[in-house]
Order: structure tokens, then sequence, then C-alpha cells
């Protein structure tokens, strides 16, 4: 489907191929951020990069409503060489998330009858647990009407939520001593700190249900006089956060368990005009939408902590693909996304400038993927 003002395919490839061709490791995204300023300069975006190094690119036509595009610059370490087989285009990020992303920029510049302010944020650091790019977009930019977030739904998919995530360090030093000496070691409180996490999560915690917690031993450093170890826990709408450090460092017996990051879950509902409007555009293209909820989080969930608006997931890419030693977008999907979200920018500009509240909950049949 073509729409008036759309940018080429030559040239959607072309700048997804760029992209995935410059390394943007977190905490490397300089690079990457000047070629996007470049890119977005050259269709017509007042672009340029903020102190966080975030790429912002802001396209103005007429009266209407704002509507942010955000997606992430980094990536996870390591190359995955970057070539053209069978349609797909292969390279690290390819879905996760510049993909997301490079079709949110062509949309932007595609979406001619959109009448209002889009912009297209590209930020930093979404791969670690800070997510310091996201953050910065929530303190300094002005509140939109409505948000989409790039990460990889599948082109014919919307994603309505995510868990939220609690991020824990627990590190413990104990006396030297010989193997055989019956007193904890360093290490064995280590385990015993992971076993206790496990048995205040339940039998049924899991990364399999949205409505349960899951946790993740991220990293162990242990020996027998000291222990590093982190732990990830994915935490549903409406846990207890504090509640549950609480009972787990009232049962180590040694050491320190420090909390390094929080966010809550978030969910909208399917009448969300965000949802609606991205249903729309799939539906433009003849195919079924799927709504679903995922046990991973994103920067929606920051986001979604302060800004009360319409909001909701969306970027072609297979997220099983994620971090793959094979990570790769099949083309074209990758032109349908744009297609969807030139589509959703169109319905957007009917929103009023001060937007309705999104529906806080969605229906339990949606299906829940990682």
């Amino acid at each position: 489907m073509k729409r008036p003002g759309a940018v080429t395919e030559t040239f959607a490839v072309g700048l997804l191929r760029a992209m995935l061709e410059t390394p943007s490791p977190s905490y490397h995204e300089r690079d990457l951020a000047d070629l996007l300023a470049r890119s977005m300069t050259q269709l017509g975006f007042r672009a340029h990069i903020d102190e966080a190094g975030n790429a912002v690119g802001v396209v103005e036509r007429g009266a209407g409503p704002t509507v942010m595009l955000l997606g992430h610059m980094d990536t996870v370490p390591g190359q995955v060489p970057v070539r053209s087989a069978d349609g797909r285009l292969y390279g690290r990020g390819a879905v996760d998330a510049k993909g997301p992303l490079a079709a949110m920029i062509c949309a932007a510049a595609g979406a001619t009858e959109f009448s209002g302010r889009i912009v297209v944020v590209g930020v930093v650091e979404e791969e670690t647990p800070r997510s310091r790019g996201a953050m910065a977009i929530r303190a300094r930019e002005e509140q939109p009407d409505a948000l989409v977030i790039g990460e990889p739904s599948g082109w014919s998919s919307v994603v309505l939520g995510y868990k939220g995530k609690l991020d824990l360090r627990y590190t413990v030093r104990c006396p030297a001593t010989h193997p055989s000496n019956p007193v904890p070691k360093a290490s064995e409180l280590a385990v015993a700190c992971w076993n206790a996490l496990l048995d205040l999560l339940g039998p049924d915690a899991g990364h399999a249900a949205f409505d349960r917690p899951g946790a993740t031993l991220s990293r162990l450093d242990a020996d027998l006089t000291a222990a590093t170890m982190e732990l990830s826990v994915r935490t549903p709408p409406g846990h207890d956060d504090a509640a549950l450090v609480r009972a787990l460092r009232d049962r180590l017996p040694a050491g320190e368990l420090s909390v390094v990051n929080a966010v809550a879950a978030c969910r909208v509902g399917r009448a969300d005009p965000v949802v609606r409007a991205l249903v729309t555009g799939i539906r433009d293209l003849h195919a079924r939408p799927r709504l679903v909820v995922k046990t991973a989080t994103s920067d929606m969930n920051t986001l979604a902590e302060e800004w009360d608006i319409p909001m909701a997931t969306y970027g072609p890419g297979d997220s099983s693909l994620d971090h793959a030693d094979d990570e790769h977008i099949v083309l074209a999907d990758y032109l349908r996304g744009i297609d969807v979200l030139t589509a959703a920018l169109t319905e957007l500009a009917r929103l009023p400038a001060r937007s309705p509240e999104p529906a806080a909950t969605a229906p339990p049949s949606l299906r829940s993927v990682t």
C-alpha cells in the first residue's frame, strides 16, 4: 500500500541497513545518533541530539495533537554480520529495535495526511537497568497526546502491556576459612539468597504468565570469602516490590541486598486510542490484528509511570529473535510496519489536544508472549 509522500522502499531499506552497519551497544550510541539526526534532517525533520545522547526529530504539520514515536538505539553486545538473503536483512538490532525505530522515522516522514506534531526519538540505554534515555525524555520533553513505543511486536500485532522489573544485587563477605569448616561460606549464602527468593515468589512463579512474577539469576561471582549476585524479578501489575525486598532481607543472615532499579508493570485496554489506530493500520493491509501482553519490560513501563496518556507498543520484527546470533528482519514485514504506522498516525491526528484516559485493564483472553 502506497501513500502520497511516502519514502521509497529503497530509502527505507537503505536507512535500516545503515543503522545496522553502525554498531551501537549500550553506552556507545553516539555514532548511530549522528546518523539518525542526519537522516531525519534529510527527510525534513528538525533534528538534534539532546543532553542524554538521544536522537530527536520533530515534524510540524499544522494544528493538531502531538504524537511521539519512541524506540531505542542501543543493542546488546555482540556482532551479527550485516547481510541480505532471501528477503531478510541480518544484523545486530534488526528487530531489537532498529527495525521498529527505522519504521517510525519513515512513517513520520511519509504521514503527510497527519495534522499536528510528530516527535520521533531514538533513546539510549534501554538495554540497561536504568533506561537513562527514556528517563531523560520523561523529565525534559513535553508530555505528548499519544505515544507509540517501538519494539518488535510482529507487523500485525499490538502490545498492550509489559511486566515490571525489580533488579536486585546481593553482596556478602566472609572470613577466610577451610572448606570443611561448617560455618556458612559466601558462595553458600548466595545460593541460599537465590533459594529464598524462589520460595518467597511461590511455586507458580515463572516467566510464562503475565500475572505471575518470574525470577532470573542474572550474574553470580562467588567463592568462599566473597560473593556478588544480580537478580532480576519480572513483576505483574499490582506487585508489592517493597514487601518482597523486606521479606528477602529478613531471610538473609549476612550480606547486603540492594535495589538497583525498579519499574512497575503497565497495561492499557483494547479501547486505547493508540491501540485502535494501530489496529486500523493492520486491517488496512487485510490482516487480522493480534493484541498481546509481554512478560518482558520496555521503555513503555518507564514512561507509563508518569505519563497517563494513550499509548501502546508496536514494531515489525519477530521478538523471538531478540539478541539472537541470527537476528534478522523480513524486509516485507518491515515495509508493512511502515505502512501500519503511517495509517495509525493519520488516525491519531483526530485526537483532541487533551486526550481521554486510556482504559486501565485488558481482558484475560490476551496472549502473553516474551
